[in-house]
């Protein structure tokens, strides 16, 4: 199922020179930096890559969506935090790549059901999580 946004509020433009070794910029100049290969993978691990930006741009936003659930749930997360941990590897027999995401959530203070309800709730409403549903693994984690 393809989702229709139906109207675009904002357009990120991003560059890539040179792939995973090289560099990324924003249009606007607010992000420009190297990326390289994780020492994992084989690379140097001199720059960052693609599968933090990912995890950092999935974290803010699922960050945000779940600020949202709870406020209008009547709920204080001030002191919550998403963490997104995204792992890449070789797919349908090495023939590619593929990733996958856990969201660790922090919610101190709150019932683990009340927690688990917003984080569920979150998830339906985050962008990255509609974007990546039925693409890949996404476990929600409750801290």
């Amino acid at each position: 199922m393809t989702i229709a946004v139906e109207k675009v509020l904002y357009t990120a433009r991003a560059t890539a020179d040179g792939g995973r070794d090289g560099k990324v910029a924003t249009d606007d100049g607010k992000l420009d930096v190297v990326v390289a290969p994780p020492a994992e993978m084989g690379g140097s691990g001199n720059g960052t890559n693609p599968e933090q930006l990912f995890a950092a741009g999935y974290a803010a936003c699922f960050h945000s969506a779940l600020k949202v659930v709870a406020r209008k749930a009547r709920h204080d997360v001030d002191a919550s935090t998403v963490t997104a941990e995204v792992g890449i590897g070789p797919i349908n027999g090495g023939a590619g790549y593929g990733l996958q995401v856990a969201l660790v959530v922090s919610l101190p203070g709150l019932d683990r059901a009340v927690a688990e309800q917003l984080v569920a709730a979150a998830h339906e409403v985050c962008p990255y999580s509609n974007a990546t549903r039925g693409n890949i693994a996404v476990d929600l984690k409750v801290a």
